[in-house]
């Protein structure tokens, strides 16, 4: 209860700040993919409380991807060249890296798409690695889709989504959805 009860205050504070209170709620959205100080659960949920459902949801996903791609430049641009002169003689680490680097795109826009995967660490991978601009973008906005939906779902109704089978399987549904439509979205733009 404290955390609904938390929730509560946060919400009633971004609705009295009018605007610069959503402005907010969305800068947090950035700043979490880069340093997850707030889960992501509860902003998607104050967005989507404030906003309505499915500008809610768009305004989180925008700010989701946005956040993303802060920080794969933070970490290409910052770091990546850094970590490149550390590896370069290590063998088994640059195996690993040209693995990841060539990750399927159907497989990324999967791991994207979990709602339980840690979005900062697949960022901070992707910038080191120098992943494909491209393709990684691309993935995040399919993948964030099937994300954000289910996590405002999720905590738009908590107690719902618990006891109602139903939503698990629409979000399963979805997610093998985005996933054979990855498969023709690489064929058409050879992302791999």
């Amino acid at each position: 209860m404290e955390i609904m009860e938390l929730m509560k205050k946060i919400i009633d504070i971004i609705q009295n700040s009018g605007p610069s209170g959503v402005i907010f709620a969305c800068a947090l959205m950035s700043v979490e993919s880069i340093i997850p100080m707030i889960p992501l659960v509860a902003l998607i949920t104050i967005n989507m409380m404030i906003l309505g459902k499915v500008v809610g949801f768009f305004v989180s996903w925008f700010f989701t991807v946005l956040g993303c791609i802060m920080s794969y430049f933070i970490f290409k641009k910052g770091f990546g060249n850094k970590f490149d002169k550390l590896t370069e003689d290590k063998q088994t680490i640059n195996k690993y890296k040209k693995v990841i680097r060539n990750i399927p795109f159907p497989t990324l826009v999967l791991i994207i798409a979990m709602p339980l995967t840690p979005a900062f660490v697949v960022n901070i991978v992707a910038g080191l690695l120098k992943m494909d601009f491209k393709k990684f973008v691309i993935a995040l906005m399919i993948g964030k889709l099937s994300m954000v939906y289910f996590l405002g779902y999720f905590g738009y109704s908590f107690v719902e989504s618990i006891s109602n089978p139903i939503l698990l399987v629409k979000v399963v549904i979805v997610m093998v959805l985005i996933y054979g439509g990855c498969y023709i979205i690489n064929k058409f733009l050879k992302l791999n």
